[in-house]
């Protein structure tokens, strides 16, 4: 049986089609290499702070960013530096002592394992992040700063929400308070 040009031309075309088609990985590598440069020279100057979920952080329109340093959280229920666990609320605003002993400790533990070596022999370049839910009491974040800075930490930041600055004029108009 003899086939018609058609179907010669047909069977030709799919033993065309049939062939393996190499990847060149070389350049896909290549285009890898330079993205994760490209992610690691970008990602150096950014600071993140750990997220908690129970916590509402304040609004400001503060410019300056966050460095790396030591980091007390202040929940609702606790009182946590570096993710660990040191004190109650409950129990620190039942006490009249303005230092919080247990946060004093913890904090001059971190001197060791966190801050960089100069930080650790100048006292005014000792840094620690107050980050603290907005409707905390006054009277509790005044004793936790007044024991960072018993501890010998000499810069004290509290960590905020950037509000926009157009947000931030349009609020100042209105009459509501900045932070």
């Amino acid at each position: 049986m003899q086939m018609s040009k058609r179907a010669k031309r047909m069977a030709k075309r799919n033993a065309r089609g049939r062939k393996q088609v190499a990847l060149n990985l070389v350049s896909l590598m290549d285009i890898f290499t330079i993205l994760v440069f490209f992610l690691l020279v970008n990602s150096t100057d950014v600071e993140v702070l750990p997220n908690a979920r129970d916590v509402q952080l304040p609004e400001s329109v503060a410019e300056e960013k966050a460095r790396e340093n030591v980091v007390v959280l202040v929940t609702g229920e606790q009182i946590l530096v570096q993710g660990q666990p040191v004190a109650s609320v409950a129990e620190v605003m039942d006490s009249e002592a303005i230092v919080i002993p247990a946060l004093r400790d913890a904090l001059t533990q971190q001197t060791d394992r966190v801050l960089r070596k100069q930080a650790m022999a100048d006292v005014a370049a000792r840094e620690v992040t107050i980050m603290g839910d907005r409707a905390l009491p006054y009277r509790l974040l005044k004793r936790v700063m007044a024991t960072c800075t018993a501890a010998d930490y000499g810069r004290i930041s509290l960590a905020v929400l950037q509000r926009p600055l157009r947000q931030a004029a349009a609020d100042a108009a209105a009459g509501e308070p900045q932070g």
